[in-house]
């Protein structure tokens, strides 16, 4: 990493300067916990916070409006790095879980029109009750719902209840980054993740095998090309907005592909990742940065960076990436 280009990263909002201090410059823990502190009291982390309403609320609704809602901001919140302790967050996180626990062990926001719960959306909730650490023997349940919907393909598509018979890129990254983010706060042999569960078939062991089967899926598929006719199947999975909401791209696999092998994760080097990296090589401009690009449009509180301009959030995951990339040559 070019040090012009380190010292801008820098010079961003907290939510980045932690993440490079930790994945690129492999600072000391004591330092990179300081400057992840910082999140909550200024910069981006702190405008949200100041937006949550009494109730724990954000936009007044708990899945809408799309993209001011309690769950789209705290998925934002968790993307940004939020410390777990968060008091706001806290509060959040039991409104995703009481609002939205289903009976067959996943999230229905919807219960009055549906009769299952959705599977994006549980994969989105289980990342970010797991991100904050949320102390509740439910995020159990909701782990072993979302491996109960695994395909034969080895991903995940919410519209299995309508006849769907192929896994979505969508989905199965969704699930994939929250049973990831299960791994890392359970699978520290706390909570359900004893020894005794990831040696034997407990519920670590299952998870490890669905991620290999799930990234497997994207794999077979190149993480972006037909598996049938070797098409792109959509030229949006080749731009990289953040924050990505429920929408895929390669950057974003590849970023969890990076953070489960960083967790200590069976992630082979494997060649048919390397059509996806060279296309987020080629994206980086001549400075040695990489631009932003715009997100999916909806109401904002506000924008992170301008679609067009130098981004600091798509050079930071493109870097982590790329050394975790390079590390396994």
């Amino acid at each position: 990493m070019d040090e012009s280009v380190y010292e801008w990263l820098m010079a961003g909002d907290p939510a980045i300067r932690w993440q490079v201090l930790r994945d690129l410059a492999g600072a000391d823990p004591a330092q990179v916990e300081t400057e992840r502190q910082r999140v909550a009291e200024t910069g981006w982390g702190a405008r949200l916070l100041a937006l949550q309403e009494p109730s724990g609320r954000w936009g007044g609704g708990i899945y809408g409006p799309k993209w001011i809602s309690t769950h789209y901001t705290l998925l934002t919140l968790r993307l940004l790095g939020l410390p777990p302790e968060n008091a706001q967050a806290q509060q959040a996180c039991a409104l995703l879980l009481e609002t939205g626990f289903y009976t067959d062990g996943g999230i229905n926001y919807s219960q009055k029109w549906h009769s299952h719960s959705e599977t994006c959306i549980t994969g989105m909730v289980l990342g970010m009750l797991a991100h904050f650490r949320f102390e509740d023997e439910r995020l159990d349940l909701i782990a072993a719902h979302l491996l109960r919907q695994q395909m034969g393909d080895g991903g995940w598509n919410c519209e299995t209840y309508h006849g769907a018979t192929h896994a979505s890129f969508h989905t199965t990254l969704m699930v994939l980054e929250g049973l990831e983010e299960y791994m890392q706060f359970r699978g520290n042999g706390a909570g359900a993740c004893t020894e005794r569960n990831r040696s034997g078939d407990g519920i670590c062991a299952a998870i490890e095998e669905a991620q290999e089967r799930g990234g497997e899926f994207l794999l077979a598929h190149r993480l972006f090309r037909s598996h049938r006719t070797g098409e792109v199947v959509d030229s949006k999975m080749l731009r990289f907005p953040f924050p990505p909401r429920w929408r895929y791209d390669i950057l974003r696999a590849l970023d969890y592909f990076q953070a489960a092998g960083s967790r200590g994760a069976e992630v082979r080097r494997d060649e048919r990742f390397a059509e996806a990296i060279q296309i987020v090589q080629d994206k980086r401009s001549g400075d040695g940065r990489w631009p932003a690009h715009a997100g999916m449009s909806g109401p904002v509180y506000f924008e992170l960076e301008k679609a067009g301009q130098p981004g600091r959030w798509t050079t930071l995951r493109a870097l982590r990436v790329l050394k975790w990339w390079e590390a396994g040559s």
